[in-house]
């Protein structure tokens, strides 16, 4: 019986894709991986797709033409696992800065209760492992504002490492959710929090990636800072039901 679905945006991910599907697959779990790959010209979609000959029925590709961002990416695969029936969606990296192993307390915390578990950095402390000083910081005070603006109690506001039970992504109103980059993951959490959902957040350990290239750019992280203010303001005049 698969009931959960781990989505993997990709992007010139060549040198971690085999080795994050095979390792996920490993888990004392029956996971399904949804790949959308965004065009990687350096063969990613094609990587995937050898795989699928090995891991028929659970490994899944969706490829889209050209980079067209994260957050337009999770949406993808939130639909395609709502059509699917999946009852726990993820989100996680593909370069192992999330360890897949936490992919089971994820789970868990949503079996137990919870409707969006978050893989936090920051909930007991800074658990960042290999980041220069200034991107800890950066990552850190950003949730501190987060907080401060919009009011959330969460401590890892822009963490893309999570799962949602169903009916979370049944209610959100997918198409309305306007940001790309990071401030797509604050945005979800806000939504989500306003919609009267009960989201935990799960310590984790988060390791930078050793192979690849980042995807962070100053106009993500711009996007993310003004964001948050129009977030606010917006929410003012919606009604959550």
């Amino acid at each position: 019986m698969f009931d959960s679905l781990v989505i993997i945006p990709t992007y010139n991910e060549k040198e971690n894709i085999e080795k994050i599907i095979r390792r996920v697959f490993s888990l004392n779990h029956n996971f399904n991986i949804l790949i959308v790959d965004d065009g990687s010209p350096d063969g990613t979609g094609e990587i995937v797709k050898s795989l699928q000959q090995i891991f028929e029925d659970k490994l899944f590709l969706e490829e889209r033409s050209g980079k067209l961002g994260l957050g337009t990416a999770y949406i993808h695969g939130f639909k395609w696992a709502l059509q699917k029936n999946y009852d726990y969606v993820f989100e996680m990296d593909a370069d192992f800065s999330h360890n897949p192993e936490d992919l089971i307390r994820l789970r868990q915390a949503c079996v137990e209760g919870a409707d969006l578990a978050i893989g936090s950095r920051y909930a007991t402390g800074v658990n960042v492992v290999n980041w220069p000083m200034n991107r800890v910081l950066m990552s850190y005070f950003a949730s501190v504002y987060v907080r401060f603006i919009t009011g959330i109690n969460i401590h890892d506001a822009t963490a893309g490492f999570k799962c949602y039970r169903r009916k979370v992504l049944e209610t959100i109103k997918l198409d309305k959710i306007r940001f790309v980059g990071y401030a797509f993951q604050i945005e979800m959490k806000f939504t989500a929090i306003k919609y009267g959902f009960n989201v935990v957040e799960v310590p984790i350990i988060f390791t930078d990636r050793t192979e690849g290239a980042s995807k962070m750019s100053t106009k993500i992280f711009r996007e993310a800072f003004l964001g948050v203010i129009e977030l606010k303001i917006r929410s003012w005049f919606k009604k959550y039901k």
